[in-house]
């Protein structure tokens, strides 16, 4: 996979990314289309009144990120409204469609780690794209995330990175679209200011964001329109799935996730306890290997096709990422990591 580069303001970045990623762009319109019907009975015509509803919203926590959508619609030939609409796929969607991400953080040595798989609908795997951006007033930033799209998974030049596990629940309040979040905390300028995004901006639909930052600093948030649920480090990881556990979060928001999650939640505890003892050496290799993971397939951490599951909810790993936050290095496998060779490694300066 080979790196978008991009410069200027927000009008100018979204123009460049827009043209640049136009057909891709356009593709994940008609998967996001292919969705809605599958998952919540409408077109993209509803769709897009759906999404209206979330623009006051993000005119209030984060307007600038408008005229970068803007931009990324006039760049790829669409309307506003389309760019929208993908930006709040998650709002629109999730009240029945979840991934199987999993996410975890890692302090060692002086390094802070964080890493994840991204599962979605294989048919969004070649409109994944990888951004490298440098907006005007912000630190420059790397998301690895859907074309079209303001943000996903990523760090930033001051270590600042964040996660994002899907959570399926019929929750939807006020406070910005899951996406529009991820790229808020993606511009703080340190930890601090990214976890407010999530405590005092607060996030509309539920979603688990690990924040984490070059500093050592890792927690997890089960954000959704009230107070997050704050998972602290054991034994200085934090894990996660797609489940809530965080007993400020269990008890206001009523989730639905598939029986799997428990099972990679506890998988992943267990891989971390056994292949990195305090003592382990600990690189991006042996991380991935751990992404890699098949027990209990096919619902393992790294997840392959399944003809057992209906079409519209076969989901596989389309991409993994490890971070070396102290590092400000972002390393990308876009495919399955335990077959992946299309490798893709991203370092910022310090900014």
């Amino acid at each position: 996979m080979q790196l978008s580069v991009f410069s200027g303001s927000r009008s100018e970045l979204g123009e460049a990314h827009g043209r640049a990623h136009a057909t891709l762009i356009t593709h994940s319109l008609e998967v996001y289309d292919r969705l809605f019907h599958d998952f919540v009975g409408i077109g993209w015509a509803e769709a897009r009144r759906t999404a209206e509803r979330f623009l006051p919203m993000i005119e209030r926590g984060f307007p600038e990120i408008l005229d970068e959508m803007a931009g990324i619609a006039r760049g790829a030939g669409l309307e506003l409204e389309d760019i929208l609409t993908l930006n709040c796929r998650s709002e629109i969607s999730l009240t029945q469609a979840s991934g199987g991400c999993t996410a975890f953080s890692v302090n060692r040595d002086g390094t802070q780690w964080l890493a994840q798989n991204w599962d979605w609908r294989s048919d969004q795997l070649h409109n994944v794209v990888a951004l490298e951006l440098h907006p005007e007033g912000a630190p420059a930033l790397v998301s690895i995330g859907e074309a079209g799209m303001v943000a996903k998974i990523g760090m930033n030049a001051r270590g600042v990175g964040v996660c994002l596990n899907a959570i399926r629940s019929r929750t939807c309040g006020e406070g910005l679209p899951i996406h529009v979040a991820l790229r808020k905390i993606l511009e703080a300028e340190d930890v601090d200011q990214a976890i407010r995004v999530a405590s005092h901006d607060r996030v509309c639909s539920p979603a688990h964001f690990l924040i984490a930052g070059g500093d050592g600093r890792a927690t997890g948030f089960e954000v959704h329109p009230g107070l997050p649920g704050v998972l602290e480090p054991r034994g200085g990881a934090v894990t996660h799935t797609n489940h809530l556990y965080a007993e400020t979060a269990t008890c206001q928001v009523e989730d639905f996730p598939r029986p799997d999650s428990r099972l990679r939640l506890a998988r992943i505890d267990r891989l971390l306890h056994d292949r990195l003892p305090l003592g382990a050496t600990i690189d991006a290799a042996r991380l991935f290997e751990i992404l890699s993971d098949h027990d209990n397939a096919p619902f393992s951490i790294c997840r392959h096709f399944n003809p057992d599951q209906p079409a519209e909810e076969r989901m596989e790993t389309l991409f993994a990422v490890v971070m070396d936050l102290t590092a400000r290095r972002l390393t990308l496998r876009h495919g399955k990591p335990c077959e992946s060779e299309d490798t893709l490694e991203v370092r910022l300066d310090a900014g």
